[in-house]
């Protein structure tokens, strides 16, 4: 397994996250020894999803306006459909995820996730897959789309769907592994 002992990894996340999506891969970077903070829009909770059933409410650990993308070494974005779409609309967020992108920090985003990159102009030239649905978005936005389990394109993995996530978290933990500590102290 990979270790990531002392790396600090963002979790963006609002309500309508697909539940899965964020609490194995958490539990994946925690179990590699990474400090995982869940932010969101909000402070309190966000509802969880299974798929279009509501599922638990997941604690957020900090909201969006009291941290700095500086302060982490990664990033995660969960899918769900309702999650990114909220995201993508918000200035802050889309600033947070930006910040990521312009840097070169580690992002890895799975299912309907690269929706929130899109916006911040994320994908250009990279090769990546997502849930089916957003291939024409991501073509659209300039990436080249493909129908893969995992796929890792410099300092960005992503993956399909619940399904993909034992493969997904193995290609997250190696990305955050052997990517440069760069969050300010």
């Amino acid at each position: 397994m990979a270790d990531i002992k002392g790396r600090r990894i963002a979790v963006l996340a609002t309500d309508g996250v697909e539940q899965i999506e964020l609490t194995e891969p958490v539990a994946a970077l925690r179990g590699a020894g990474a400090e995982v903070v869940v932010i969101s829009l909000k402070p309190g909770t966000i509802q969880g999803m299974n798929h279009d059933r509501k599922a638990d409410r997941i604690p957020v650990d900090r909201d969006l306006a009291s941290v700095t993308p500086d302060a982490f070494d990664g990033l995660l974005l969960p899918g769900g459909v309702a999650n990114p779409d909220a995201l993508r609309i918000d200035r802050n967020a889309v600033a947070f995820v930006r910040h990521f992108v312009e840097t070169g920090k580690p992002v890895a985003a799975i299912c309907h996730g690269p929706w929130t990159l899109i916006e911040a102009d994320g994908v250009r030239g990279r090769r990546m897959t997502s849930w089916p649905s957003l291939q024409t978005d991501l073509r659209n936005a300039g990436a080249e789309w493909v129908d893969e389990m995992v796929v890792r394109d410099d300092m960005l993995v992503t993956s399909r769907k619940p399904d993909d996530i034992p493969a997904f978290n193995r290609a997250m933990l190696n990305l955050f592994a052997h990517a440069e500590s760069r969050h300010a102290a």
